[in-house]
């Protein structure tokens, strides 16, 4: 298959230095490392899902939770501000 492909610098860059090492033709590099990343990724096990513990917070008693000034105060002192 025949396509365009627009390659960022740094990766071109890369690229190069590979074709260097490796002395292979562009195409073949651009073939190998391709079919090696997409290969390595697809046989990678999900990420285990980012699980949040919650806890329960307290504040002092008397404190009125409508009034966010007052809490401010409470939790960070008069200087809050």
């Amino acid at each position: 298959m025949r396509t365009t492909l627009t390659i960022d610098d740094d990766v071109a860059l890369l690229l190069r230095k590979e074709i260097r090492r490796s002395g292979e033709p562009f195409k073949q590099a651009v073939n190998r490392c391709l079919r090696a990343a997409l290969s390595s990724s697809a046989g990678k096990a999900p990420a285990k899902p980012f699980k949040v513990t919650p806890i329960a917070l307290q504040l002092p008693e008397g404190i009125n939770l409508d009034k966010t000034s007052a809490i401010l105060e409470a939790l960070e002192g008069p200087m809050h501000r």
